[in-house]
């Protein structure tokens, strides 16, 4: 997955807008957004370190969730998780993906 994917998805999953989540890395929404559009490469290393440092991520990390990310696209094996609903309650694909995303996350966060 490409290293903008990977901070797109935690942005998400911070819960915050772009715009809220610029301030809290104290970077100017326009820089966000152009690095989230034209990718990580075109951007300068103290944008990257504040977007990363907001994540609660290290740039070596950033880049092994891409990396490990590619490789387990191209390694996937069905795997089953187990959730408890309340009766009737069924997820949408969307939050079906959600979880998906979340599992790879905390997956990408082990230690080697």
């Amino acid at each position: 997955m490409e290293r903008t994917k990977v901070i797109r998805r935690l942005i998400k999953d911070t819960g915050l807008s772009l715009k809220a989540f610029a301030e809290k890395a104290n970077v100017p929404y326009t820089t966000l957004y152009s690095i989230l559009e034209r990718g990580v490469g075109n951007a300068s290393v103290d944008n990257v370190i504040k977007i990363c440092k907001a994540l609660g991520i290290t740039i070596e990390e950033l880049e092994e969730m891409a990396n490990s990310d590619v490789t387990r696209e191209k390694n996937r094996k069905p795997t089953t998780i187990a959730a408890h609903l309340p009766e009737g309650v069924e997820l949408t694909e969307e939050e079906q993906k959600q979880i998906e995303d979340y599992v790879q996350f905390i997956l990408s966060r082990r230690k080697k």
